[in-house]
């Protein structure tokens, strides 16, 4: 992943290229294990952290010109968990998606599958990375290669909607 990062005017820049990506404006704020609901939605739940924001923003919109009304939720903090916001969110939706950059292992989707396995028990799909070895390079381009990116996140959620 990047070599470094730092904010500027909404943007991230990553790695010694300066590659650029959007970070909405909300990623800025908010509180401590307080998630922050970026778009409201009826048919099912995108939880999204890090640079896999932007990327599910886009995944959303494009999904809603299928009928697909999907509500994401940027989950900045993992402990703690929103507990509240996840389990409202699920309970509204009835499907939960998972988008981090990461692995799927131990991360946001394995906190957002344990809270909702125990409080409300709902469809889940985890999309980060699977269990291989991680690699270096341009982050985007990384993000593209393990379907990351907002065409790779919305191929995976209209399979699974």
């Amino acid at each position: 992943m990047p070599e470094f990062c730092f904010l500027s005017q909404n943007k991230a820049y990553l790695s010694q290229d300066h590659t650029t990506c959007h970070i909405h404006k909300y990623m800025l704020l908010g509180k401590n294990g307080k998630g922050i609901v970026l778009r409201e939605g009826k048919d099912l739940t995108i939880i999204a952290n890090g640079l896999c924001v932007a990327p599910a923003l886009e995944a959303a919109e494009k999904l809603a010109a299928d009928g697909i009304d999907a509500k994401v939720i940027n989950i900045h903090t993992i402990k703690p968990l929103d507990e509240d916001l996840v389990v409202a969110a699920a309970k509204e939706t009835g499907k939960v998606v998972t988008v981090e950059e990461h692995s799927i292992i131990g991360g946001l989707g394995g906190a957002v599958c344990e809270c909702l396995a125990e409080k409300a028990p709902v469809p889940v799909k985890r999309i980060g990375i699977h269990d291989v070895f991680g690699e270096s390079g341009p982050a985007l381009e990384l993000l593209h290669k393990y379907g990351l990116d907002a065409e790779g996140i919305y191929k995976q959620i209209k399979e699974f909607a």
